[in-house]
Order: C-alpha cells, then structure tokens, then sequence
C-alpha cells in the first residue's frame, strides 16, 4: 500500500501503486498516476487528470508536475505529462503538460537528474538519462536526445534539437539544433569542441573517440565549409556515421 502523510491532499480517483509515499503539504490531483516506489517528499504538486509518473521516481519540495502549459493557445483541453522511471527531481522544478497543437503529450524519460529550477515546457520530449542542472529551460516542443547535459541557465529555444550526448556549457543560449556528441556554448551558442568527458562517460570505445575527433576536425575544421567536411569525412564507424547521418538530415 502507499505511505500518505495526513497532512497531505490525495484527491479520491489518484492512483498510486504500491510503495509510493507521499510526504506533508504535498498535493495529488484525481486522475494522477504514480508508480511503484516513487517518493514525494513534501510540497510536491502533480496536477491534472492526464499525469502518468513511473516507478521510482524522488520528487523533492517545490516540484510541480503536469501543470497547464505556458501557452496562449491553451483552452482547458486534456493535458498530459508521461514521466519514466527512475528520475530525480529536484527542488523547484517544473514539468509541464503537453498542448493539442503539439500533440496533447510532454514525454520526459528515465534515470533523467532535473536540478532545482530546471524547466520542461510544453510538448517537449526528454530521452533517458538527461541532466538538466540548475534553473535549464527547455522551450516548447524541445527533442532532447539521449545522454544530453545541459549546463547552469541554460535558454534553449522552441522547437530546437539537442543530438545525442551532447553537452550544453553553462549560460548557453541555444538557437538552432545541437549536433551529437559535440560541446556548445556561448551567447547565441556554436559548436566548440567533442563532448570527449560525455563520449567517456556514456562507455564509447576508444576507437570511435579517436574516430570521431578526426570527423570533428574535419566538419568543423577551419578553412572548410560543413558541406565540404561532410563530403570529405572518413565514415564507417557508428558513431561517425550517426552524427555524419544526423547533420545531413538538417542541411539545408
């Protein structure tokens, strides 16, 4: 059976599963559902009919999950958030629910880390293991990719695409759609250099690290259009190829 403090509001129609515990002055609205051994430590509110959390989720004071989307479009209309399992949230994050024009659907992942104030807005979706650090904003309709870190403050705007084990540095002000595996940063942000930490961390082997940053040099190489530098880059290794595939399937 879930654990509900009495000083907390589970409205009649929630559905928690077994071992979910749900702490003082935290609110649970009917519809809701939350899965096995999620935990929410207090003043946590999961509002509307349409929010699906997972197993094993750590929700922490502040955090507010499937509330209406910031949208001026938004009528009332059903809107849902799907979070996956494993997560932790942090103090003061917000998800918000998805809007009809983007498909009614906000989709965040698993074994995602949100730090306190990290924002999901409207109709974005989140692959596994994320990092969004302290007070990230993702836009409306934002496709984070796998193994992405966004660094402290980071803006990324609506409808922009972060590849695959991306790193975003801290204050990056994101535009335009991040390539896989590279760095950004800066004011209107640009590629900087290979995520070599994140390549590391996500167990590519050595030889498609040394791979990938002779593709890097390559395509982003001084004195060479990226055009150039797709056509003339070695490919064959995987991970070249994903991130050659993925810059051609936005040129243009």
């Amino acid at each position: 059976m879930p654990t509900i403090h009495p000083l907390a509001v589970v409205e009649p129609g929630a559905q928690l599963a077994a071992g979910v515990s749900v702490g003082p002055f935290c609110y649970v609205a009917a519809g809701a559902c939350i899965g096995a051994g999620s935990v929410l430590f207090a003043h946590v509110s999961v509002l509307g009919a349409g929010t699906r959390i997972g197993r094993n989720n750590r929700m922490f004071p502040g955090a507010v999950l499937g509330a209406p989307p910031q949208d001026r479009s938004y009528r009332g209309e059903p809107a849902i958030l799907e979070v996956g399992d494993d997560n932790e949230i942090r103090e003061q994050v917000t998800l918000h629910g998805g809007t009809q024009k983007g498909g009614g659907v906000t989709r965040v992942g698993s074994r995602g880390l949100f730090m306190v104030g990290a924002h999901v807005a409207h109709d974005c979706t989140v692959g596994d293991d994320v990092i969004l650090t302290n007070l990230a904003t993702l836009g409306g309709h934002v496709v984070v990719e796998d193994h992405v870190v966004c660094g402290g403050h980071v803006a990324v705007q609506p409808f922009v695409r972060l590849g695959r084990g991306c790193f975003l540095a801290g204050g990056a002000k994101v535009e335009h759609d991040v390539p896989p595996f590279v760095i950004a940063a800066g004011d209107r942000a640009r590629v900087r250099a290979l995520n070599r930490v994140g390549l590391e961390r996500m167990g590519v082997p050595e030889a498609s690290c040394a791979s990938l940053e002779r593709a890097f040099r390559v395509i982003w190489g001084k004195g060479t259009t990226r055009a150039e530098g797709l056509r003339t880059v070695e490919r064959g290794d995987p991970y070249v190829d994903e991130l050659t595939t993925w810059l051609e399937a936005r040129r243009g």
